[in-house]
Parts: structure tokens; sequence; C-alpha cells
């Protein structure tokens, strides 16, 4: 892993508590960490104190930095933390899997052109534990066994809500007509 020279200056300068150092570090990540924040938490006041809140933290615990990954994956994680967090304290309820009967089995996965703004919509209106699975695994990369950890939850609940939450957004996508705009 390789750190720009440019990043570990402005880390260095953001320790020292230099504003400039800070400002240039924030207006660097904000708007990919923003969009982290967004469609996690699904509302855009949420969102700005979440990263608002994210970036507190980012601030003050600089000094843990270790150069072990990129500032931005490291910052990422906090700002997932917080969001997560942040739904936590919604008291979001998650259904556990052995609650619901299994759903028939349906491929969904053929390789298909998406309009994007169709997408971010639907994914917008899956129900919260559904919306915060589909974006952490699918959006932000975190494995079933890591999304466990982070809610609490067990491995297979996560794989459940996840496959449902992919069946809910088809489900949207196809009952508000955008299932045949986005096949190209």
């Amino acid at each position: 892993m390789v750190i720009l020279a440019e990043d570990k200056l402005m880390i260095e300068g953001c320790i020292a508590g230099k504003r400039d150092a800070q400002y240039q570090l924030y207006k660097k990540y904000c708007k990919a960490m923003f969009n982290i924040c967004l469609r996690m938490v699904n509302d855009v006041n949420e969102a700005e104190d979440v990263l608002q809140n994210a970036f507190v933290d980012v601030f003050s615990k600089l000094k843990m930095f270790r150069y072990e990954s990129t500032p931005g994956a490291w910052i990422k994680r906090i700002v997932v933390n917080n969001c997560i967090n942040h739904i936590r304290s919604k008291k979001m309820n998650l259904v556990a899997s052995e609650n619901i009967p299994e759903l028939a089995e349906e491929n969904h996965d053929n390789e298909i052109q998406l309009n994007v703004s169709l997408i971010k919509n639907a994914i917008q209106k899956l129900p919260e534990g559904y919306r915060t699975i589909f974006c952490l695994y699918s959006m932000e990369g975190y494995d079933h066994s890591e999304i466990s950890e982070i809610l609490k939850i067990s491995e297979s609940t996560s794989k459940s809500q996840y496959s449902r939450a992919r069946a809910k957004l088809y489900e949207i996508l196809k009952s508000n007509g955008s299932i045949n705009e986005i096949y190209q």
C-alpha cells in the first residue's frame, strides 16, 4: 500500500491542528462520504448530521491512523460506523430470518445495464433494515461476516436480509414499470 506524500503531509497537518489541512482533508473526502451516509440513512438532513459527527470522530482519532490503509478507506470505516450507530439509535428492527418463511428462489442477477437514478430511487424505498444490509454488502463491499459483527446479527440473518432486499428491490422496480426501462 502506497500512501501519497501529499496525503501524509495533510494528515500530519491535521494532527498538528492546522485548519487548512483539516479543510483540505474534509474537502477531499466529504462528497464521497456524504453519499455513503445518504445511501445508508436515506434522509438528507440526517446524512448531513451523521457526516458531521463522523468527521468530528475522524479529526479526534487521526492520531491513531497507522497508514495501514488509505486515508479514504480509514475515513470510510468511521463514516459507516457512524451511520450504523445512527440507525441503531433509531432502533432499526431487523426481522430474524427464522421468523420469515423462505422466499422462492429467483435469479435476478442478469447482466443488465441499469439506469442509476432508477436504482437509487428504488433503494431509497427499501425498508431501513434491508437498505442498510444491501448498501453495506453491495455498495460498500462488506461481507456477511463483517455485517453480522457490525450490526450484531447472525451471518445467516445478514444473508437472508440481503436476499430479501434484492427481491424487494426487483419488486419495486417491476411495480413502477422501471424494470422495462432498465433493460437495454
